[in-house]
């Protein structure tokens, strides 16, 4: 059991899904309390950073004085019962409208079934809070929408806190809960874990179960975005479990996810790659990522400076990236088609122009990309790259450019192509005070390798914590 000494109310937000959880246990604190905390800094603070789609306080303090009886019964439902909780607003909540950040979905539905993660929470007791920003439909690694507006990093308002899971990373930067359920098609978990400095962790594809089927398809992962290497492995534990309703999704694992994160990294091999082999990278970015290795090898691991011998797999992520955007668009009704913003209408053009054996190819080379990862994790346990070879940019810079290149990252798509599990750690500030990030890569289905070099980092570098914004 865990000794959580009596918390200050000031220090509430700073506290993991584990430690709220052993106050309630000794009666210390209460879901209620914990809500109720959690609420009002989300009322100081929101103005400033935009991070909530959708907020629904009397809910949330429902379903935390539900949790509060089963508490005091001795009775809760899980390690995170009263544990407050917030969803992307790309996944399905009863009883909210799933917006997806745009005009183009109508509010007025039945909204009467939750989407997997959403349920494992509702059943484990969880106290949701409401349904954070995204971009619109998470086409693009920027944290704005027409619907929500600009989310702002709260290291900087004027720069954004990445996408399109910006509204997880900045609750989950803030403390605005500890529980964060984000999602990540092409790097929308680790580019805002990089640029709001917080971690990220994409699972294996089909670890988390996802329903209904998003228009990417099998690039598109569910995934904890997270103050602490602790907290996603404490949502892990709950929403890592098969659905019906998803014919992707892993058979149940039997997964230690807390007990991985303690299991140290002495004899893993790793090969350290600074650019992938094509991407050019920030000094500073490049300087703290290589600081931050030399930790993991003085933890006991064998680091090699090496790259995986692959070329820029973009053009294979382009093709299935804007095929699915023509997908999404043609699935809208015709007259409500016209509501998305000029960028996502430009790329679904660009999608509707690529022909049937363009699109096979692509799958092909994506197989072979697979393959040739695989192959390189026969010799490696862990690939570690920069997760973004720019820091934050602005936000509301010049976006052209995204019509081009919606994932403003070289590093993080290959690993949607491969399905590999995937984390950003921050490793550091730059000298303007912008976080860094650092991506461990493991082969399929190795997600405890992850979180557990995560976790070597953690220690070995504590997470820094922005300044409340003003």
């Amino acid at each position: 059991m865990l000794d959580i000494p009596a918390p200050r109310a000031a220090q509430i937000h700073e506290l993991t899904a584990r430690e709220l959880a052993a106050l309630y246990r000794t009666g210390a604190l209460s879901p209620v309390e914990a809500t109720t905390q959690i609420l009002a800094r989300i009322a100081a603070l929101e103005p400033a950073v935009n991070a909530f789609a959708l907020l629904d306080r009397e809910a949330a303090l429902d379903a935390a004085s539900a949790s509060e009886a089963r508490w005091r019964r001795g009775e809760p439902l899980s390690p995170v019962d009263g544990v407050p909780a917030a969803v992307k607003d790309l996944l399905w909540t009863k009883g909210w409208p799933t917006r997806r950040g745009s005009h183009a979905i109508d509010p007025d539905q039945s909204w009467d079934e939750d989407s997997p993660a959403v349920a494992r929470l509702r059943e484990a007791g969880a106290v949701l809070l409401g349904k954070t920003t995204t971009s619109e439909f998470g086409w693009k690694g920027l944290a704005d929408s027409p619907l929500t507006g600009v989310t702002r990093n709260p290291w900087n308002l004027k720069h954004t806190p990445g996408g399109s899971s910006g509204g997880s990373a900045v609750a989950a930067a803030l403390g605005f809960g500890p529980l964060q359920v984000a999602t990540d098609g092409g790097g929308s978990t680790r580019l805002p874990a990089s640029f709001s400095g917080v971690f990220g962790f994409k699972p294996s594809f089909g670890r988390v179960p996802g329903y209904p089927s998003a228009h990417t398809g099998t690039l598109f992962h569910i995934a904890p975005l997270t103050r602490t290497v602790s907290d996603a492995a404490s949502l892990l534990e709950i929403i890592a479990r098969p659905d019906p309703r998803d014919w992707h999704a892993l058979p149940a694992a039997e997964i230690d996810w807390h007990g991985a994160l303690e299991a140290g990294v002495a004899g893993l091999r790793i090969g350290f790659s600074p650019t992938l082999g094509y991407a050019q990278v920030d000094p500073e970015i490049a300087a703290a990522v290589a600081s931050a290795v030399r930790r993991l090898e003085q933890a006991g691991a064998h680091v090699e400076e090496i790259d995986p011998g692959i070329d820029d797999p973009f053009p294979v992520f382009r093709t299935l990236w804007f095929a699915a955007a023509a997908r999404l668009l043609a699935n809208l009704p015709e007259e409500r088609r016209g509501l998305v913003e000029p960028g996502l209408a430009e790329v679904a053009a660009q999608g509707r122009a690529i022909d049937v054996v363009a699109y096979l190819g692509a799958l092909e080379a994506r197989e072979a990309l697979g393959r040739k990862l695989a192959q390189f994790h026969q010799r490696y346990n862990l690939l570690i790259t920069p997760t973004t070879a720019r820091t934050a940019p602005l936000a509301e810079g010049d976006s052209a450019g995204l019509t081009a290149r919606p994932i403003p990252s070289p590093f993080t798509y290959p690993f949607n192509l491969t399905q590999q599990p995937a984390a950003s750690v921050p490793v550091g500030l730059n000298s303007a005070g912008l976080p860094i990030g650092l991506q461990l890569i493991a082969a399929k289905y190795q997600d405890a390798t992850v979180l557990r070099a995560a976790r070597v980092l953690e220690q070995a570098l504590p997470f820094a914590r922005p300044a409340d914004p003003a």
